[in-house]
């Protein structure tokens, strides 16, 4: 048996409002439109999560809604603006063989590498922009037992890509990892 995680960084917020908090800040139009792609490409890659762990800010929540996925979220506090430990100990809490973790940087792109046994062979891994979404399997039936280094990589999408297509089909990001994690 296996476990997937869908590890997805928040689509585009907006910066429009001077002093507003940063947990308070929506998404941009751009990030409207990333969000909704990506909950496509999901559809589409029958990637649907059965259990979805999300921070509380405001932007992770509307990029969850404009995803369009039915399945319950759980908001959790201890991933806003997380570090890579405190992610991993919530997703080692979580129940679903397929689990959508919705986070923010530089936690969520620091975790990614941690968690893989080899990057993937896409240019933007490294500094995962917003929206981006690493599909990753580990040969586990319980989250308890996930490890560093030992997830394998499916798929890498940045919404840029999912944009861009002028068909509308999502072009998928090639996923054979050549870089080892850690490397520069």
């Amino acid at each position: 048996m296996s476990c997937t995680l869908l590890l997805m960084r928040h689509a585009k917020s907006s910066w429009a409002t001077p002093g507003l908090d940063d947990h308070a800040r929506p998404l941009n139009s751009r990030g409207q439109r990333s969000a909704s792609a990506l909950g496509d490409w999901l559809r589409s890659a029958r990637l649907i999560p059965d259990q979805i762990q999300v921070s509380t800010a405001r932007r992770t929540q509307e990029t969850l809604a404009w995803l369009g996925l039915t399945t319950m979220a759980e908001p959790i506090a201890a991933l806003y603006h997380a570090s890579p430990s405190t992610m991993l100990q919530v997703l080692q809490q979580a129940s679903g063989q397929t689990v959508l973790m919705l986070g923010h940087n530089p936690g969520i792109a620091m975790l990614a590498r941690l968690l893989v046994t080899r990057w993937p062979g896409h240019d933007r891994f490294k500094d995962y922009p917003t929206g981006a979404t690493l599909v990753v399997r580990f040969d586990i039936d319980d989250w308890a037992n996930v490890a560093l280094q030992s997830g394998q990589v499916i798929d890498f999408v940045i919404p840029q890509e999912l944009l861009s297509d002028e068909q509308g089909t999502a072009v998928l990001a090639k996923t054979q990892g050549t870089n080892a994690p850690g490397s520069d």
